[in-house]
């Protein structure tokens, strides 16, 4: 087999053998090391065939080094990475397995009860994490710039969530733009405390980091004390975290003794930039924390389908309430309702183009063709420029619902929710939160005499079929859901319920 093109972060991480990559609760890797534990994986997904060809492979690990071999054996081997989620009940994770078509799947053994009865029942081929890093290396595929390399869903408008795929060239392109815009280098030290099925933690943190040769922390989970305690260490240049991360630390903060207050400050004045994405950051958190960090976070603006595109700078004016500028590379504009540009102060539709963006939504043509127009990518974000920077007004659909740093569907909540014995018809609406961004909150009638469950009641049966995040945190039950001449629930309307509080 003729020398490889690898996959380009792992042409990256052989510059940077001997130093550190990965700090975990389970071990400390170096480049090296991860390079040879993926080289095993990508061996046992191979198994003798000289390449996946681009069949998708989907995993399931714990934030830590783990996570970054299996990821690195699946793109070397050739294959597709599908990362599914550890907050996941086991319906949402099957339907990602069938719905990407998986190959295999290959699981950490803390997952192994959760994953093999969805691999039987999909009849795909199940692998353990610990079994694949036993594996011999052997010679590896080439990879192509632009095939696919990763398909994370995502919720959209009309339901289930859909597969985003991104190319090795996509992947490039989110990367560099980032590490150059924010500075990264092989002499940072980050923390990793966000989800590995979301860009943000996958894309902005990790690979990030990767690319620049630079030390991610991982946390197994977010902790909020925790997470101080590796602040007031000192070791961290660097933080990447959403709203509702910010407000529990802020939380832990105003809890703590004056002692430790200056030693979480002093570990703030050490780092170097903090970031918030993923939500709307309020102004008064963005006020709070400065007082307590001397840090004014750093805002920006991007989705799953197109990486980051909107940045506030990294030296020069970070304006609260504003996701930025454009980042090099990529291209974005406002326009009308006809996609003709709107003049700046002026509302309208937020789209993006670039090497960045992706290039379809897996095996959906329909959804894929009506997310571009005359190759811009529909934010489905209404925007207005102000003075040069971007401000954002909010979804052009109601049904898209940003809570924690997620994006996810009302349409979909619906759906789960229906099911319910007791629930004859409901309407989910995303409402302003302080801690949430947005909360989920619906508006349910009764199917029968019995009358609905309470919220507890509601939220425990619905957790075995929706991701955490996703579960109603308020519930009206209503006589009769507000509905126009057509039938169609009027979703303003069903907001007022939540309103008057």
């Amino acid at each position: 087999m003729t020398e490889n093109a690898s996959p380009p972060i792992v042409q990256r991480a052989a510059g940077f053998a001997d130093r550190i990559a990965v700090v975990a609760e389970n071990g400390t890797l170096t480049y090296a090391d991860l390079l040879d534990a993926s080289a095993r994986v990508a061996a046992a997904l191979l198994d003798g065939r000289p390449s996946l060809d681009g069949a998708r492979v989907a995993f399931l690990t714990p934030p830590g080094w783990e996570y970054v071999a299996v990821q690195w054996g699946v793109w070397r081997a050739g294959g597709v990475a599908v990362p599914l989620a550890v907050s996941h009940p086991e319906v949402e994770l099957e339907y990602v397995v069938r719905d990407a078509d998986a190959e295999a799947v290959i699981v950490h053994a803390e997952f192994s009860d959760v994953l093999r009865p969805v691999a039987e029942r999909a009849e795909r081929r199940f692998l353990s994490v610990e079994d694949a890093l036993a594996a011999a290396p052997v010679p590896m595929p080439d990879v192509a710039a632009d095939g696919a390399a990763m398909i994370i869903y995502t919720s959209g408008t009309t339901g289930r969530p859909k597969g985003v795929v991104s190319t090795h060239a996509n992947l490039r392109a989110q990367v560099t733009t980032l590490v150059d815009a924010w500075g990264w280098t092989a002499d940072d030290r980050t923390l990793l405390i966000l989800p590995l099925h979301h860009v943000h933690g996958i894309v902005n943190v990790l690979c990030c980091a990767m690319w620049a040769g630079a030390v991610c922390e991982v946390l197994p989970r977010f902790d909020a004390d925790e997470t101080w305690r590796t602040i007031e260490s000192g070791r961290l240049t660097l933080l990447m975290a959403v709203p509702t991360v910010y407000r529990r630390l802020i939380t832990a903060f105003d809890a703590a003794d004056e002692q430790r207050r200056e030693r979480m400050a002093a570990g703030c004045r050490g780092m170097r930039l903090m970031v918030s994405g993923s939500a709307a950051l309020p102004v008064q958190m963005l006020e709070r924390w400065r007082e307590i960090s001397g840090h004014t976070l750093l805002e920006r603006y991007g989705m799953t389908e197109i990486g980051m595109a909107l940045s506030n700078p990294l030296h020069g004016e970070r304006r609260p309430g504003s996701v930025g500028v454009p980042l090099p590379s990529v291209d974005t504009r406002v326009v009308d309702d006809e996609g003709v540009p709107v003049d700046a102060g002026t509302p309208g539709d937020l789209e993006i183009r670039g090497p960045s963006v992706f290039g379809e939504y897996w095996r959906r043509p329909e959804a894929t063709a009506e997310a571009f127009r005359d190759g811009w990518f529909r934010s489905g974000d209404v925007a207005v420029v102000e003075d040069g920077y971007y401000r954002l007004l909010g979804r052009r659909s109601v049904d898209i619902i940003k809570t924690g740093g997620f994006k996810v569907s009302a349409l979909e909540i619906e759906e789960v929710l229906r099911e319910h014995p007791s629930i004859g018809e409901c309407a989910v609406v995303g409402m302003e939160d302080e801690e949430w961004g947005e909360r989920v909150c619906v508006a349910v009638e009764a199917a029968g005499a019995e009358g609905v469950p309470p919220l507890a009641e509601l939220q425990a049966w619905a957790r075995q079929r929706l991701a955490p995040y996703k579960l109603p945190r308020d519930l009206r039950v209503v006589d009769a859901l507000p509905r126009n001449a057509m039938g169609k629930v009027m979703k303003p309307e069903v907001a007022k319920f939540f309103a008057q509080r």
